[in-house]
């Protein structure tokens, strides 16, 4: 009996650290940061995609943590929004200390699945929990850079309109952006005149799945939880499991 093969499989060469530099920041509520990082050799990528972030203190010791880029992408220029967690070791220091010229490393970009470019087909409903709202943003702004006429709905759950992410731009493109729609909702208190009663996100709050050619697709992300239940209530709605993409974090920083 003669052995098997031999098979020589080439694992893909592991994403490089780089150096980012910090050019801009400014506060999107008050425990929430958009920072700017001008990276030489940062390829891009798709929006919905994430970054690993890693911090150096003086003494070598180092903390890294993911974060979604906020931005449609674009090569050696990297946008992240940042929700601070008061026990964090990285999210504290990107929100309140970090400053202009000073530098972190910065790796990515990851993630195959949860990502949208203009060249896909089909319109796009985006469903948004807290913070979940940055990658879908992200999504957002690469549709509007593209100048495609891509349906895309925002459906964006937050406690309260203090909590809302990109409040200006989120304003402005919904009024000037052909083919954009965005609904907000608030689960804890709304503004006067709000129609809608405050509370967690209803089946009702979410669009039935349009008699188009091809389905819609559907980007899910906030914390587990709203995911979840967001989730559910899209398949409750009418939408194919298969078209729903999710992505979730941990239970803070959400609605």
């Amino acid at each position: 009996m003669t052995a098997p093969p031999v098979v020589d499989v080439q694992r893909p060469a592991p994403l490089p650290w780089l150096r980012a530099r910090l050019d801009d920041a400014w506060l999107e509520t008050r425990s929430a940061r958009t920072l700017v990082f001008d990276v030489p050799g940062w390829p891009g990528g798709d929006a919905g995609q994430h970054v690993d972030v890693r911090l150096t203190a003086e003494d070598g010791y180092t903390a890294q943590r993911t974060y979604s880029t906020a931005a449609a992408p674009e090569p050696d220029r990297l946008v992240v929004t940042v929700q601070k967690v008061g026990a964090g070791e990285v999210s504290p220091h990107l929100v309140d200390v970090m400053q202009p010229g000073d530098e972190c490393e910065v790796r990515g970009p990851v993630g195959g699945w949860f990502r949208w470019s203009p060249g896909l087909d089909g319109p796009v409903l985006l469903v948004a929990g807290g913070s979940g709202v940055v990658p879908l943003m992200a999504m957002v702004r690469a549709k509007v850079r593209a100048g495609v006429a891509t349906p895309f709905h925002l459906v964006y759950s937050a406690r309260t309109p203090d909590h809302v992410l990109f409040t200006n731009d989120l304003f402005a493109l919904s009024h000037t952006t052909p083919g954009l729609r965005v609904d907000r909702l608030y689960t804890r208190g709304g503004l006067p005149g709000d129609v809608r009663p405050m509370g967690r996100l209803r089946v009702e709050d979410l669009p039935a799945p349009t008699a188009t050619a091809v389905p819609p697709r559907v980007y899910v992300c906030g914390p587990t939880g709203f995911v979840e239940s967001a989730a559910r209530l899209l398949m409750e709605r009418g939408h194919e499991t298969e078209a729903i993409r999710t992505e979730r974090f941990g239970p803070t920083g959400g609605s």
